[in-house]
């Protein structure tokens, strides 16, 4: 197929529904750790996962904090959804941001406004002056850089790795949150507890926590520095940043494959993500479980993540891609209806890291597969909208919620997983471009 010419096909229609399944030449390392031995991921990759740190820790030193100054969970939600709401806003603006300017200076700036923001609250903390008001403001401010910067850095890395290395890359991404899921509260709690020293009306051990926060996100921002790629935009828009964004827009609903990647990378964080919300209920209600077994079931949920990130690392050259997506999008869903069922704690133990497993594929193919369907001048703005739609977790919780208050919390899990399942293959079976996926290359250059 030849090239087309540069008005041949409107990036508003795009042609990546046709001829998915052409493979391109297999990758000359296939090697597990292939996308680190290249230098600039490598560096990306290290302030990635020093914000991820970051991010996982502060989530026990805010809510530990927050708790003890309010006794309130709404309080507790409030500073969630302070969090979460500017993602939800300004993540397309972050998206049109980074197809237009310069991706490096927005990756590099974006840590760094959140480690000299951190350090002013490290001062609040230890001088005893912080206020709950303090926290929300700090969450939307973290909120917001995190909406505008995390687009740039998704798109930035195809533009590093090439599309040959994407699911070894994006593999390693999801691997460094896990990791730091898994490792990030333990250190955050266990600094808390030392320095409280017993005293848990004590902010010392909070306070110098955000000292290590601001520490990882500024090297996170100075880790940017080394890289050699600029992330220049291949065409610089000459139009408004609206009709950015609606272009990118129109792109989603246009192109069947983006469309349905995306909505099946929303249906997971709508009724997959339900067992985090409502695990520390089912440990204490049916498993008779202590904080131990809490962070237990925890661990091997993110035992199971890493390990399926590492999986999917050496599995960049599977074939059939669009159907392991939607197998994996089954099986979790699946595992949370069987772990609602469960009340053996070491029979829970092991369904929840195959949760962990099938989730960490599934969430790094998704990722991956949409970033290689959209051509580089669109991938920001694109995959702004699957952040942003992530955004919209709250509302499969609700009514969750509701069945978990007025039936059960197995009930509400199964029916959670159960629907899950029923909305992966519906679009499966509606949408077959999905299913006509192969390796996920694109067969037209841009």
């Amino acid at each position: 197929m030849s090239k087309p010419g540069k008005n041949a096909c409107p990036e508003s229609v795009p042609s990546t529904e046709v001829d998915i399944t052409q493979d391109m030449p297999s990758p000359v390392d296939d090697s597990m750790f292939a996308s680190l031995k290249e230098r600039d991921y490598m560096f990306l990759w290290i302030g990635m996962l020093g914000s991820a740190f970051a991010m996982n820790m502060q989530l026990v030193a805010r809510g530990w904090l927050v708790y003890e100054m309010t006794s309130s969970a709404v309080s507790l939600t409030y500073v969630t959804l302070a969090f979460m709401l500017p993602q939800v806003i300004f993540s397309p603006i972050g998206g049109v941001l980074a197809d237009r300017i310069k991706k490096k200076g927005i990756i590099g700036w974006g840590p760094f406004a959140n480690g000299c923001a951190t350090l002013v609250m490290a001062y609040y903390v230890l001088n005893g002056e912080v206020t709950f008001e303090h926290f929300i403001w700090m969450g939307l401010f973290n909120g917001t850089v995190m909406a505008l910067s995390i687009p740039a850095r998704t798109a930035f890395i195809p533009e590093i790795v090439g599309e040959s290395l994407m699911f070894n890359a994006m593999a390693f991404n999801t691997a460094s949150w896990n990791l730091a899921r898994i490792l990030g509260p333990a250190l955050a709690g266990f600094m808390i507890a030392i320095f409280a020293d017993g005293d848990t009306s004590s902010s010392f051990g909070v306070g110098l926590v955000y000292i290590v926060l601001a520490a990882l996100y500024l090297v996170s921002a100075f880790t940017v520095m080394p890289i050699r790629h600029k992330g220049t935009p291949t065409a610089t828009s000459e139009k408004s940043p609206i009709n950015d964004l609606i272009e990118g827009v129109q792109y989603v609903i246009k192109s069947k494959i983006v469309g349905g990647l995306i909505l099946l990378s929303i249906f997971p964080f709508l009724f997959g993500l339900s067992i985090n919300t409502f695990l520390p209920a089912f440990n204490r209600d049916v498993l008779q479980g202590g904080p131990d077994d809490l962070g237990l079931l925890m661990t091997f949920m993110g035992v199971g993540a890493i390990a399926g990130s590492l999986m999917l690392a050496k599995l960049g050259n599977l074939k059939r891609k669009g159907y392991w997506v939607l197998i994996t999008s089954i099986m979790w869903g699946i595992g949370v209806a069987v772990f609602a069922i469960t009340i053996d704690f070491y029979l829970a133990a092991t369904v929840i890291g195959f949760i962990g497993l099938a989730s960490a594929i599934n969430m790094s193919m998704n990722r991956s597969l949409i970033q290689l369907q959209v051509s580089q001048r669109m991938r920001g703005r694109v995959m702004s909208i699957d952040m942003m739609s992530h955004g919209l977790m709250p509302l499969g919780v609700l009514p969750i919620s509701y069945l978990v208050d007025n039936i059960s919390i197995q009930v509400g899990l199964v029916t959670s997983g159960i629907i899950l399942v029923l909305l992966t293959i519906v679009t499966g079976v509606l949408m077959p471009q999905i299913r006509a996926i192969d390796k996920g290359y694109r067969r037209e250059l841009d």
